[in-house]
């Protein structure tokens, strides 16, 4: 009788977990949302917008909210009066826009400020969890997308990308590939495909970070219509969608500096490979082609068109995106944390990064093997599958792949979860259902290889460490730069990366910040505190700077002191100062250095 009584809960639980899943995912969202604002209130308190992209997003939104054109996204703050040329678009402006607007009235300007870059965030945080729970009851089971929230919870990295205070794009990207994946998992194929063509258009609009997971995505769909003709109706509605969004995207979004023929955002390049790529897709789909090797041979046609295209019309496109030059790229690009491996980060770090993508690759790998005998999903589960074994692959190259590793990841781990979960918990022994099931969540969760690396101390930081730490974090704050702030309105000559919170929270103007597109500004800034007193004189005043500032032990400085010892900046740290320059005096407890510039 009790057995049976416990059957029944379980069977009315699995049925609400069904049923009302929106509810459980909204819910969850809700109480994550609230545990983050708990978590980083101090940070909405004191406006931490810690990322040099995060401070540039704000300084972008006010721009537009103080009349700056719509296509207009040069920062004049920075290299005036020119400006610096920011490729980014629109699109992540309009809803922290949006909140400043709406929370004005209640809480002031600055509160309406700190409020919304807090709350931003957290926005396409939903879009992610509701995106990554539709895959999973698409291609593992409707019951089965608690694990995957649980997964969500450990996945550092993807989270890190949605805390408050972190309004940059990545956030936007993260959330609509993950829909795009949820779209090749559609079994509907015209509304998988229209959804797929319109998440890649958006994308696309942002940025071109995911291009690689997007074009696999597109690829995945053009194989689905070679293994099955059927599926021509996905692939026909996500050419309309594709062709359609990526033009209204480039319309609507691109800036005055990205309708030049320029590889690094949407442009005109990118805009014509969509264009013909869609157009090629939509007349395929319009062929009747019986035999599945013609259909083969199409595609393969179709994609050698979009690359000869590519190639003949934007050669310049071919390498790197970027389109640094040597100079920058060996001064500023190559120290970029970011951009380098995994395993070039310590062994902890690179652990715990590398952890959740590789737990997830064995739960694709398992799902896959337990499709094997259904055609249909098995496809759709390879398709969603390539472009998390590319991110994992991509962690080798750069970093930066981390949050995209583990948010695919999660589907994986979902599908460990749903695979294990129930023979532990049906087990007759009590030790098995109890510890069993613990196990086999936290395994499946990835959580396992955190939990254990919790336990094992951590080496104590150097007092180099420690010092570069407290610097970066004291020279960013609101307290550290009031001092600077109060100084008459200049133009400040400082490090690249400190460039856009100066500009964010005082008056002041500055040269630039580590944005690609400025790599005169990035060479000029880097060779004036590695080079000697007479060549920073000349570059300092080239910008018709009115001070010079420095933050003194920052990460930044380590470049200098390493590659440039009898450099300018190591010659200031020595208190072997021009006399072209004449010291600010910032109170006896300031993280900075200032001077002004009076020769």
């Amino acid at each position: 009788m009790e057995g049976r009584k416990d059957q029944e809960v379980e069977a009315r639980v699995l049925a609400f977990v069904e049923q009302r899943w929106k509810l459980v995912v909204l819910l969850f969202w809700l109480g994550f949302c609230c545990w983050l604002i708990f978590q980083h209130y101090d940070d909405i308190r004191w406006f931490r917008l810690g990322d040099t992209d995060d401070n540039m997003r704000m300084m972008q939104v006010r721009g537009l909210l103080h009349g700056q054109g719509w296509f207009d996204l040069r920062q004049y703050h920075m290299n005036a009066p020119y400006g610096a040329n920011i490729h980014w678009s629109r699109l992540v402006d309009l809803p922290i826009a949006a909140l400043i607007l709406g929370l004005r009235p209640f809480l002031g300007g600055a509160g309406a400020e700190r409020w919304a870059v807090g709350i931003a965030p957290l926005l396409p945080y939903l879009l992610l969890v509701f995106s990554v729970t539709l895959t999973v009851r698409r291609l593992v089971d409707p019951r089965a997308y608690p694990f995957v929230l649980v997964a969500m919870f450990f996945a550092a990295s993807t989270n890190g990308m949605f805390m408050p205070e972190r309004i940059d794009h990545h956030g936007w990207q993260l959330a609509l590939l993950a829909l795009g994946i949820s779209a090749i998992a559609d079994p509907k194929r015209r509304r998988g495909g229209v959804v797929l063509g319109i998440s890649t258009a958006l994308s696309l609009a942002i940025g071109l970070e995911m291009l690689i997971y997007l074009a696999l995505l597109a690829a995945a769909a053009v194989l689905f219509w070679v293994d099955d003709s059927d599926e021509r109706e996905r692939m026909r509605a996500y050419a309309v969608a594709l062709g359609g969004g990526t033009g209204l995207a480039f319309l609507i979004f691109a800036s005055n500096d990205n309708r030049g023929a320029v590889c690094d955002a949407l442009s005109p390049v990118w805009l014509s490979d969509a264009l013909i790529g869609s157009a090629l897709l939509y007349g395929m789909s319009l062929l009747k082609v019986g035999d599945w090797k013609k259909r083969f041979g199409l595609a393969v046609l179709a994609g050698l068109i979009v690359a000869g295209f590519h190639a003949s019309m934007w050669p310049h496109c071919l390498q790197r995106l970027e389109g640094v030059s040597p100079e920058v790229d060996r001064l500023w690009l190559s120290h970029v944390k970011e951009a380098r491996p995994f395993y070039r980060h310590g062994w902890r770090i690179a652990t715990l990064i590398i952890a959740l993508p590789i737990t997830g690759l064995i739960g694709w790998g398992l799902l896959a093997w337990i499709r094997r005998g259904d055609r249909d999903r098995l496809r759709r589960v390879l398709g969603a599958m390539a472009p998390a074994f590319a991110a994992t692959a991509l962690l080798f190259w750069q970093t930066r792949t981390g949050p995209a590793a583990q948010m695919m990841a999660t589907v994986g781990c979902a599908a460990l979860g749903w695979f294990f979960f129930p023979r532990t918990w049906n087990s007759r022994q009590s030790v098995v259902r109890v510890f069993g099931s613990v196990l086999a969540v936290t395994v499946a969760a990835g959580a396992a290889v955190p939990f254990i690396v919790g336990f094992i101390p951590e080496e104590k930081a150097k007092p180099g460490g420690a010092a570069i730490g407290k610097a970066n974090a004291l020279c960013g704050s609101l307290w550290g730069l009031k001092p600077v702030a109060l100084q008459p309105k200049g133009v400040v000559f400082t490090f690249v990366d400190l460039g856009p919170r100066l500009i964010t929270v005082t008056p002041h103007y500055s040269i630039t910040g580590p944005y690609h597109r400025n790599g005169q500004q990035i060479a000029d800034v880097m060779n004036t505190f590695r080079g000697s007193a007479d060549q920073a004189h000349r570059l300092i005043t080239k910008y018709r700077s009115n001070y010079l500032l420095i933050c003194p032990n920052s990460s930044t400085t380590t470049i200098f002191m390493s590659e440039a010892p009898q450099g300018f900046y190591a010659q200031l740290q020595r208190n072997q100062v021009p006399s072209w320059l004449s010291p600010v005096d910032l109170g006896k407890d300031s993280p900075f250095r200032m001077w002004r510039v009076v020769g």
